[in-house]
């Protein structure tokens, strides 16, 4: 009878290598993400060391708080735009500068203007939009004005039916850029010799764009769709920064409401319900897109 060979350090070497990652992904990632499905069964504060089990009252009343409804839609809203202009206009972008179409200095220089955002704190591009917003001095109220809109002049960030446009609008400047560069790498990894054989059987830029660069960068319009969906339901800084969530909470999402909840009115079990409902909506969201692309592949 033949004996199986004892396993030696060769074959221990790689999962030895994965525990200190695997290590930290249990300790910091899925232990938290557990510890807060525990503790959303309880009220509780973070100055009491008491635990009140309430079972599902937390999640029940997540089901009747109309902040949490308005929030959800502000979030969707947030994703819908965002997966317009961060990829599919971020890849007409692509490739536009990467077809000719434009001198080859004006395209770095309109490169560089689109990504210089990206690398700016959003606290500093939130509190720069603040003024540009302001009714009074703020510049897009003036250059209405200048132009012969003035009809179209407003509070942006204090009126409930544009405040949360606006904040939708800065971070589509701010992040446009940075997806289009990525999908100039992608388009530029295509062989030329697929757009020679285009254009030589007649196919026209836009063809050529729908039939060749877009098939052939769907991974990477796969991952920056995903990713870009995650990020607007995760969302909360440039809110937080520009409103606050007001007026009237018009412009809250669910990330801003999650941080009011627990760290201004102390209602931490509350909070930590919400913090699943965000989980449990970005995981089906992102396992959906998966299932929908049929591919996990990174690029």
């Amino acid at each position: 009878m033949r004996l199986s060979k004892p396993l030696s350090i060769q074959h221990l070497a790689p999962y030895l290598f994965l525990l200190p990652a695997l290590a930290i992904m249990l300790i910091f990632m899925y232990l938290p993400i557990l510890e807060n499905f525990f503790y959303s069964l309880f009220r509780w504060s973070s100055i009491d060391p008491r635990l009140f089990y309430v079972g599902l009252s937390n999640y029940k009343r997540i089901l009747s708080d109309p902040i949490i409804a308005l929030s959800l839609r502000n979030n969707v809203l947030y994703a819908v735009i965002s997966v317009f202009f961060q990829v599919f206009i971020a890849l007409v972008l692509a490739a536009i500068l990467e077809s000719g179409a434009i001198r080859p200095r004006w395209g770095t220089t309109f490169r560089n203007i689109l990504f210089l955002p990206s690398v700016l704190a959003v606290t500093v591009v939130g509190l720069t939009w603040q003024l540009i917003y302001r009714p009074d001095t703020g510049l897009l109220n003036q250059l209405l004005e200048v132009i012969g809109l003035t009809s179209l002049k407003t509070a942006w960030l204090g009126n409930e039916k544009t405040a949360i446009f606006a904040i939708i609008a800065v971070s589509q400047w701010q992040w446009v850029g940075y997806v289009m560069i990525l999908f100039i790498v992608a388009i530029q990894a295509i062989p030329e010799e697929f757009y020679e054989a285009a254009r030589i059987d007649g196919a026209n830029r836009i063809q050529q764009f729908f039939r060749i660069t877009v098939p052939l960068v769907r991974e990477t319009t796969l991952v920056w769709t995903t990713i870009t969906v995650i990020g607007a339901f995760k969302v909360f800084d440039i809110v937080w920064v520009m409103t606050a969530g007001g007026p009237n909470h018009a412009s809250e999402v669910l990330g801003n409401y999650l941080y009011r909840v627990g760290f201004r009115n102390d209602e931490m079990g509350y909070a930590a319900a919400i913090a699943s409902l965000l989980f449990i909506i970005t995981f089906l969201l992102t396992f959906l897109q998966l299932r929908i692309g049929r591919s996990g592949e990174e690029i």
